[in-house]
């Protein structure tokens, strides 16, 4: 085929054998449940009732049985051919159980009537379960499965119960619907949902749990129960989660997703919720490094408030850890610079023999986190420094384990020069190392490592430093005071503004790109000498880029740093787009649980499982391969880049995207998610690694200011995109609407082009979020190469008329858009 005939004539040609699509083709589906499958997490199984015995008669109680929620909202959804529900997904197996029928037809008329009053998946009402129901239901069963679905979305975020001042945010409806329902937030069960659990509890004697759910909420209802006998953790499953539960809970597949999260008893509990509302137009991360299990690990008093550790996940069978050993690796020479005789490690490599010794086939999850020597920075107790997923082991078999964590991978952030200002480091002293199958339970090795003074692993200079956040948690509790300056003109502009500005900005920047016009040229006849180089020239190199670039005018370049008109199946608008010298319109998809289509254009695609679930599956071949897959549906569908993966930290459990983003961890976070641009990019499709940086809020998302320390954002917020760009070569990444430190993420230099690129190697394109309030010229001037989903070449024009921008700046992002279109097929 030739060069971008896809994009530039949407064949929408078939890519799998034999002439078949791979777009929601029945080898993705079942990829999306395989990965289903794999994080789905058991919380709980006294008396081992899962999984449930053949001949077991069930009874199905909850609105979730039929309002299963396959992803979240926005840009997360995927329209999909059909979405089956848990109990669609039981009825596989009626050959093993028997399903108890008045409550299904009671749960399925209810939920099919919500729908029909147009109720989005997931914000439905509980309904009052009939005590008839519930009596036959009992006298013809023994055990019950309870349901329960949430959902959430982007430009909204969860509430706090309590709190009653309108939240600025831009699903109010959603909000508004919400509050209706939930009593107490929907991190807590509302009245309905425990007067149903209630029933059911006293009625049945053996009780299972299936939480649909798309990131952390309240446990504390059935853990400290004993009438509650099994939880499964089903998360947001995607296409085929109901069917991906009905296996683990059956037993056809052994649970083996471990938490990507800490949960703990309230939600008052994370350091972060107390602020997370406290005002639309900026948030406190005073919690500072100690985010998730690095809080509740590190603060005295704060381990008891824990019901599920990070890393926690149960399994049908038994394995042994036994033969643990770590030891120190060298590569470097012993005269490399910043390392004596003694300190000669470059490398700590631990390894474990996993054996399964109990009677079902499983997979087993080792973890090695790492204690750095307090020092005069402070650490977390614990951090993840590595891990690796078994294969199948059967009963009886063992593996062999090996992981390896690398010295400076352990190296803490010094931003105010405690020890050396703006550099990473390792302090002097000991390095301890725990290996097991959650952040609690680990055996601490016999193997330390002690460095004698402290060594310098990178020096940088400060960037991104906090002018208003007045101070931050220590390793005992306590607070620090930061040092508070003038703060930055977030809003500076050369360009006069209306009075009313504020009031219609969001109204003013949601608009269309421009559609270009293109004067006659001649077909059929071969180009003739002083006719303009055309861009296949380049992609030939017949031509070299620099000289096709020097061709063309402002306008052109201008217009290369904005978003294009849709073509073929997008709604989300594309990149490129110079067809009087060749340059195609490479289309835009949104992500990141598969390829997004608009409804109306009647094309389905493969809705895979959230964010959080594949973080759960800590198996990065899982992502590898889901990203391939939703890689080649991009491709097929004309697309050349899928706006995934989404990879924020789940700073809070309030944050409405959460289920969007990976984990409360960056190790974790970045890992999977490199592992997924790899595979989407082996189709020669644009991933694009998003919201750089610091988007752990929905609320007044555009206009809200995430105030951290300089520590705290390169130590947790940056350290998944780090990995990933080192990692995987992302071709793209996007940057978020928030506000950094009083700058905008889309116009900071300091972020995109200090971090990312000076001190990253990053070579792809910086492209913004859609209709953000960033000013073109700035964000040009910062390294955010295309301003989505519209550009505004006559503001770039007019910035360089007033010599607030020159032609090289534009070139500058040309040269990257152009590079990057040239790695398309």
């Amino acid at each position: 085929m030739e060069k971008w005939a896809r994009i530039k004539y949407t064949p929408n040609l078939p890519l799998g054998e034999n002439g078949e699509r791979v777009t929601a083709s029945q080898k993705h589906i079942e990829l999306s449940c395989e990965a289903a499958c794999e994080g789905m997490v058991l919380l709980k199984n006294d008396r081992n009732v899962l999984p449930i015995r053949k001949g077991t008669r069930v009874a199905l109680f909850g609105k979730g049985v039929f309002d299963y929620v396959k992803g979240g909202g926005g840009s997360g959804d995927v329209t999909v051919p059909y979405i089956r529900n848990l109990y669609e997904g039981l009825s596989q197996y009626t050959s093993d159980i028997s399903i108890y029928d008045k409550s299904v037809r009671f749960y399925q008329e209810y939920v099919a009537d919500q729908y029909r009053l147009g109720i989005a998946p997931g914000m439905i009402k509980e309904p009052a379960l009939p005590e008839d129901i519930l009596a036959d239901a009992a006298a013809y069963a023994d055990t019950a499965i309870i349901a329960i679905s949430r959902f959430s979305g982007e430009g909204w975020d969860r509430k706090v119960a309590g709190v009653d001042r309108e939240i600025k945010c831009e699903a109010k409806d959603l909000v508004e619907q919400g509050n209706k329902i939930f009593d107490h937030g929907d991190f807590y069960l509302t009245n309905a949902e425990k007067k149903m659990v209630k029933m059911v509890k006293e009625n049945f004697s053996s009780v299972i749990v299936v939480m649909n759910v798309g990131g952390v909420v309240d446990t504390t209802w059935f853990k400290n129960d004993d009438q509650i006998s099994s939880v499964l953790m089903a998360w947001q499953g995607g296409i085929e989660g109901g069917l991906a539960a009905a296996r683990i809970l059956l037993g056809k597949v052994n649970p083996s997703g471990k938490l990507s999260d800490t949960f703990a008893a309230r939600l008052e509990d994370y350091p972060s919720t107390e602020g997370f509302h406290e005002d639309d137009d900026y948030v406190d991360y005073t919690e500072d490094i100690y985010v998730g299990y690095r809080y509740f690990e590190t603060i005295p008093g704060a381990k008891d408030k824990v019901n599920y550790p990070f890393g926690y996940g149960l399994s049908y069978t038994t394995f042994l850890l036994e033969d643990y050993k770590a030891e120190p690796f060298v590569v470097s020479a012993a005269d490399e610079v910043g390392k004596s005789d003694s300190d000669l490690a470059d490398a700590i490599v631990a390894s474990v023999t996993v054996t399964n010794i109990g009677k079902t086939p499983g997979k087993e999850v080792v973890q090695l986190y790492y204690s750095a020597p307090q020092g005069k920075l402070g650490k977390p107790a614990k951090v993840l420094g590595g891990y690796a997923k078994t294969r199948l082991l059967q009963p009886g078999e063992s593996q062999r384990v090996t992981i390896a964590l690398y010295m400076e991978d352990m190296a803490s952030y010094d931003d105010l020069g405690k020890v050396k200002k703006a550099a990473w480091l390792l302090e002097k002293g000991e390095y301890h190392f725990f290996l097991g199958t959650s952040v609690r339970d680990t055996r601490l090795l016999d193997y330390t490592y002690e460095l004698s003074k402290n060594i310098i692993v990178e020096q940088v200079s400060n960037k991104l430093v906090p002018t208003s956040l007045p101070k931050r948690m220590l390793a005992d509790g306590t607070y620090e005071e930061l040092p508070q300056t003038e703060p930055v003109d977030t809003y500076a502009t050369i360009f006069p503004r209306p009075k009313n500005w504020k009031e219609t900005i969001e109204h003013d920047v949601l608009k269309t790109p421009v559609v270009r016009p293109q004067d006659r040229f001649q077909l059929f006849l071969p180009p003739k000498e002083g006719d303009p180089k055309n861009f296949i020239e380049v992609a030939e190199c017949k031509v070299t880029l620099e000289d096709f670039i020097a061709q063309l005018s402002n306008e052109q370049l201008a217009s290369l740093l904005g978003g294009q008109p849709n073509v073929g199946m997008a709604n989300t608008f594309g990149y490129g787009n110079l067809p009087e010298v060749g340059v195609p319109n490479a289309q835009t998809c949104d992500g990141p649980a598969g390829v997004r289509i608009a409804p109306e254009v009647g094309v389905v695609t493969t809705a895979f499982p959230c964010s959080t679930l594949l973080a759960c599956t800590w198996n990065e071949d899982i992502c590898y391969e889901v990203g391939v897959a939703g890689g080649e549906e991009a491709k097929e569908c004309n697309f050349g880049a899928w706006l995934t993966p989404a990879v924020n930290i789940h700073r809070s459990p309030l944050c409405g995207r959460n289920f969007e983003y990976y984990s409360e961890d960056p190790f974790l976070a970045g890992k999977q998610a490199a592992a997924m641009v790899r595979g989407i990019q082996s189709n020669n499709i644009i991933a694009t690694p998003k919201h750089f940086a610091l988007n752990n809020k929905e609320s007044n998302r555009k206009g809200s200011d995430s105030r951290a320390s300089e520590r705290a954002i390169r130590e947790i917020y940056l350290k998944a995109f780090e990995i990933i760009v080192k990692e995987a070569e992302p071709w793209s990444i996007m940057s978020s609407y928030n506000i950094v430190n009083g700058q905008r993420s889309s116009e900071s230099h300091d972020l995109l082009t200090g971090i990312l690129r000076d001190e990253w190697g990053f070579e792809g394109v910086v492209v913004s979020d859609w209709w953000g309030f960033g000013e073109h010229y700035k964000e040009v001037l910062a390294g955010n190469d295309i301003k989505m989903g519209c550009g505004y070449t006559e503001q770039l024009l007019e910035a360089i008329d007033k010599k607030a921008l020159k032609r090289k700046d534009l070139e500058k992002s040309a040269e990257r858009v152009l590079k990057m279109l040239l790695k398309l097929d």
